[in-house]
């Protein structure tokens, strides 16, 4: 004779939840077949150590993965219905077999069951949510770190040359100014080579400033760095690189000190006001030696034939650097008029906006 289980039942919209009072159940095998639940286990149930089975027709199609559980005095079984739904009964039978009865335990009304799935999805709209707020703050907390990273570099290199070319101006004089290129340009290629990533933060939105002035100011310093003073050999000892050299860094040190503050909204007035201020009189002056290192590298370029562009001889012997230059030099004025009113409306707004704060 077929030994059946008390069997209790309890669902949801999406599932069929059945306990099986079988203490120390053993062999357990727990299949769906033809939408048929067939269990079969080894265990002690109502009739005593002995073996235990039972069938359920669904009254729906149920999926066929069937999950159960076993603990020391139940069996838990999760059946999955293949439609979301709330079943009136659990099986084809309008009359339930005597061995299945209601889990009052999991029991839900069709109302509860769903208040129950609302708040999951409220839980976990706020856990999803807690956890974009959390992917937020560590990236704000990468970005910052980075940024203040950065502008600390460029802080401390700008500073060394500042300092180290005023030092030796005041201790040797005039004969500073023609061995600059020897004793700065190390410390001066690192951080042009580095400034690069301003256009990078710019391009890609780490910070809210406009990319064609960021890559104007960068592109400018490094042909003159590299190609300039680097590429000429003759250009190395000539005054005009300890002006550039000096013109460049007295801008910088105010600059980015301003940025690292500004990676933890902190302002300093004086600092603010030097940084919306100082490059009026530095930044023409500062383009104005780099027009007069380019006019002076001119020459050198013809006479040295650097970097010209040979030509077919039924044509020409080649076209000379020096037309490049002198193409450069009217882009240099272009681009202080477009960077020069940049930073000026960035001034501007700076101020502006303090003004109706403080109103």
């Amino acid at each position: 004779m077929t030994l059946t289980p008390l069997v209790y039942w309890a669902q949801r919209h999406e599932e069929i939840y059945l306990r099986v009072e079988l203490i120390d159940a053993q062999n357990i095998q727990v299949h769906v077949h033809e939408n048929v639940l067939h269990f079969r286990a080894q265990g002690h149930g109502a009739k005593g150590e002995n073996e235990y089975e039972f069938s359920l027709e669904f009254l729906l199609p149920v999926k066929p993965q069937v999950s159960h559980k076993s603990t020391q005095r139940q069996v838990n079984v999760t059946v999955r219905k293949q439609q979301r739904g709330w079943w009136e009964r659990l099986t084809t039978k309008e009359r339930k077999p005597i061995f299945l009865a209601p889990d009052f335990d999991r029991w839900l009304e069709e109302s509860d069951a769903e208040m129950e799935i609302r708040e999951k999805e409220e839980r976990k709209n706020r856990l999803k949510a807690s956890r974009n707020q959390e992917n937020r703050e560590y990236k704000i907390c990468l970005k910052t770190g980075f940024l203040f990273i950065y502008n600390l570099v460029q802080f401390l290199g700008f500073s060394w040359i500042f300092v180290n070319m005023t030092v030796r101006l005041f201790i040797f004089g005039k004969d500073s100014l023609y061995d600059t290129f020897y004793t700065i340009s190390d410390v001066m290629f690192f951080c042009q080579i580095l400034a690069a990533v301003e256009v990078l933060n710019a391009a890609f939105g780490v910070v809210r400033t406009g990319v064609i002035p960021t890559l104007i100011q960068v592109v400018g310093r490094n042909f003159i760095l590299f190609i300039i003073f680097g590429s000429l050999e003759e250009m190395h000892n000539k005054p005009v690189v300890f002006f550039v050299f000096y013109l460049w860094s007295a801008i910088e040190i105010f600059r980015y000190p301003f940025y690292m503050l500004g990676c933890f909204d902190t302002e300093w007035k004086i600092l603010t006001w030097l940084r919306y201020t100082i490059w009026i009189p530095l930044y023409p002056l500062g383009v104005l030696a780099e027009a007069v290192a380019v006019i002076q590298s001119i020459p050198i370029f013809d006479e040295t034939k650097l970097f010209s562009i040979p030509l077919p001889k039924a044509i020409g012997t080649s076209i000379s650097f020096s037309h490049v230059l002198h193409i450069y030099l009217v882009l240099m004025f272009l681009g202080l008029f477009i960077n020069f009113r940049h930073l000026y409306k960035q001034r501007k707004r700076r101020f502006r906006t303090k003004k109706r704060k403080a109103n």
